[in-house]
């Protein structure tokens, strides 16, 4: 069995690792089953948040104005990691992210992963839902903390002690698997893209929610055919 491992939960703006981006990690590392350190930090994602966002985690666009960048703490997320596998609920949808933030750095980010929502499809009685919420409530783990990354992270740790503990003659699926996510470098904007898209958006007199500073090549070039399929070019 694998006990010792980084639990890992990522909040985001969306659920598209190539558009969207992170605004909070929350992660533990733990040994030998126990929770020994812990990380947090929220994400500024230059841009507004949905309103749904919002609502489903109680992140603020003024809490995330003032936070560092992921560019700043990607490297302290990757030593806090150090070598150990990574934990989650679906885990590879929060190592995507990781992942496309890494290799726009060019820091090494190869991970083997556990994942409780894999483990709780094969262990939990097939009517039940296996949601991270599902999954505690059916093995009355009291929730540290919904839709927000630390609290989630501390969830998912609990599950998989508490799948353990129920099944533990099974101990050989509780072990880390390799996870693939191939990601290229992505390019930032170049500056005649950001020219255009700046005189674009003060010609037709529009608000986009997104910093343009920040953009890269191609979410630049996706917001720029959107501005001119739905307003034209001049």
């Amino acid at each position: 069995m694998d006990l010792n491992y980084i639990a890992i939960d990522l909040e985001t703006t969306g659920l598209d690792a190539k558009r969207d981006k992170i605004i909070e990690v929350g992660a533990l590392r733990v040994q030998e089953g126990i929770a020994v350190a812990r990380y947090h930090s929220l994400v500024n994602p230059h841009r507004k948040l949905e309103s749904r966002i919002q609502e489903l985690t109680g992140i603020r666009d003024e809490m995330v104005e003032i936070a560092p960048n992921i560019e700043d703490i990607m490297a302290e997320i990757v030593d806090f990691c150090g070598e150990l596998p990574l934990l989650g609920h679906y885990v590879i949808f929060d190592y995507s992210f990781l992942k496309r933030a890494a290799v726009n750095l060019g820091i090494d980010f190869e991970k083997s992963g556990i994942d409780t929502l894999k483990l709780c499809r094969q262990l939990m009685p097939e009517g039940e839902s296996k949601t991270l919420a599902a999954a505690c409530a059916f093995f009355k783990i009291a929730r540290k903390g919904a839709h927000r990354a630390l609290g989630d992270a501390e969830d998912a740790h609990c599950l998989y002690q508490a799948l353990i503990s129920h099944f533990s003659s099974r101990e050989e699926i509780f072990t880390a698997k390799p996870m693939i996510y191939k990601v290229k470098k992505e390019q930032p904007a170049s500056k005649k893209q950001k020219e255009d898209l700046r005189y674009l958006l003060k010609y037709h007199k529009i608000d986009v929610p997104v910093e343009i500073d920040y953009l890269s090549r191609n979410e630049a070039s996706r917001l720029k055919d959107q501005i001119i399929f739905q307003y034209g070019r001049f």
